[in-house]
């Protein structure tokens, strides 16, 4: 399925864009780089225009524009995915929806809120908190709503909380013929027709853009206790994860760190935690509840020759310590900084096989000499790897990649997944037909009935 561009399409979109935005209209070469190239080393793609938009309204004339032109649009949030999400392969014009902040409503009684896709996680729980209420899915980054629904976002909290695609009710969409639709109600269950509301989320701007999100809430705990756990071993970090599981503890937060994470978050953090693999855990619930909790994940890790455990009992610092943990990616960079790229990924797979997975794949990267700290919400059998090659060798730049395609591979083997949160995007697209076999025919299918021009995102996800 091939993207068709009319004779002087993009120049006559853009006039009539332009005339509709001024000066929120940009075609300035920063911008437009910005704009197509992540934070790793997924080759990047600039769009012709970047479109600040203030309201679905304007998204849709300009989807409108678009689709009359067979003008790609390309959705654009905060900017913070890694697979490639909002690189622009064959031009088009990006919507910038980092305008679009407010929040519409908060039901505190019904524990739901609605909000434009520009809002930030962090915006929305800093208004969310006088009311006593949070929103739990954090992937680390400050990343807009609307594009941690359209990637099907989850983080360090999915353990207990889930993932978007539990925490979305409903969505404002618009299509690629742009026209605007609303998915699903403030209901908690519906068996109303086709669940359209899971069918966007996670479709990655391939199928329309996200405007308005309409999410669920949670009370904010009344103890939360945080702490980390030096261990041996990654094994022994990833066997006391899956008994703790097993053993139904309901603990809020399980991430692995191994040593070279830790060295990395010491110096770029200044922290002075143990060089070692580590976990950092979270029980949320009464004060009762999280000592009992943590008393008995205690014991677990000295089973594994975890300990001493490291408490956080001030909510300043686990704040830092949280921080810390979020800014791993960055640490490692800072290591690296101006000797190779960065190339993070991620799978998931069942818990049962997670300590298998994750071993497997270090005596990979040792084996073959390839620097790769591991880091993961093992809660939920998701971990990632950090790579990093001189992307001007083409021999590294092979033998890593080699790698990295064994370590989807491993998983896809047991029962697990390519992606466990970081999506598709352009990055991924070629695990999509392993993972899925003719199933992925059925997502095309879906994306040929909805975008027939395919100008949603092409070349990212199902698109083809």
């Amino acid at each position: 399925m091939t993207t068709p561009r009319l004779k002087n399409s993009t120049t006559d979109a853009i006039g009539k864009i332009r005339a509709l935005l001024g000066e929120r209209l940009s075609t300035a070469a920063a911008v437009r780089e910005q704009h197509g190239k992540d934070q790793t080393w997924n080759e990047g793609a600039s769009p012709d225009a970047v479109a600040f938009v203030r309201d679905t309204g304007e998204v849709a004339a300009i989807v409108t524009i678009c689709a009359e032109h067979q003008v790609p649009v390309i959705p654009f949030g905060t900017g913070t995915s890694l697979e490639g999400h909002f690189t622009a392969p064959y031009g088009g014009i990006s919507i910038d929806v980092s305008g679009m902040n407010a929040i519409l409503e908060v039901n505190a009684e019904d524990l739901d809120c609605r909000v434009e896709a520009g809002v930030t996680r962090k915006a929305l729980n800093t208004a969310l908190r006088d009311q006593g209420l949070f929103f739990p899915i954090d992937p680390g980054a400050d990343a807009s709503l609307g594009g941690m629904a359209a990637t099907r976002a989850s983080g360090t909290n999915a353990v207990r909380y889930g993932t978007m695609k539990d925490n979305v009710l409903g969505l404002t969409v618009v299509m690629p013929n742009g026209e605007v639709i609303r998915t699903g109600t403030r209901a908690r269950k519906s068996s109303a027709g086709y669940d359209l509301t899971r069918l966007m989320v996670g479709s990655e701007g391939t199928l329309g853009v996200i405007t308005e999100v309409q999410l669920k809430l949670q009370g904010i705990p009344e103890s939360i206790a945080a702490g980390v756990c030096a261990f041996p071993s990654v094994e022994d970090c990833c066997r006391t994860t899956i008994e703790t599981i097993q053993m139904g503890i309901p603990v809020a937060r399980i991430e692995l760190v191994d040593a070279e994470h830790i060295k990395a978050i010491n110096a770029y953090s200044k922290l002075a935690l143990a060089v070692t693999p580590t976990l950092f855990v979270e029980f949320h619930g009464t004060e009762a509840w999280t000592k009992e909790q943590s008393e008995r994940f205690g014991e677990i890790a000295a089973s594994h020759g975890g300990g001493p455990f490291d408490w956080a009992t001030r909510e300043e610092d686990r704040t830092r310590l949280w921080q810390a943990r979020h800014d791993a990616f960055w640490a490692t960079k800072n290591i690296k900084a101006g000797k190779a790229e960065a190339f993070a990924t991620d799978v998931c797979v069942p818990i049962s096989r997670l300590a298998e997975c994750v071993e497997e794949t270090r005596r990979d990267l040792e084996a073959n000499d390839i620097y790769g700290p591991m880091i993961g919400h093992v809660g939920d059998g998701n971990f990632h790897v950090v790579l990093f090659a001189d992307v001007n060798d083409a021999g590294e730049v092979k033998r890593v990649k080699a790698a990295y395609d064994r370590m989807i591979n491993r998983a896809l083997a047991m029962g697990g997944t390519c992606t466990g949160e970081h999506g598709i995007g352009a990055g991924k697209r070629a695990y999509l037909a392993r993972e899925h076999g003719p199933a992925l025919a059925v997502m095309q299918a879906i994306k040929r009935a909805l975008d027939p021009l395919n100008i949603m995102n092409p070349g990212k996800n199902a698109a083809i």
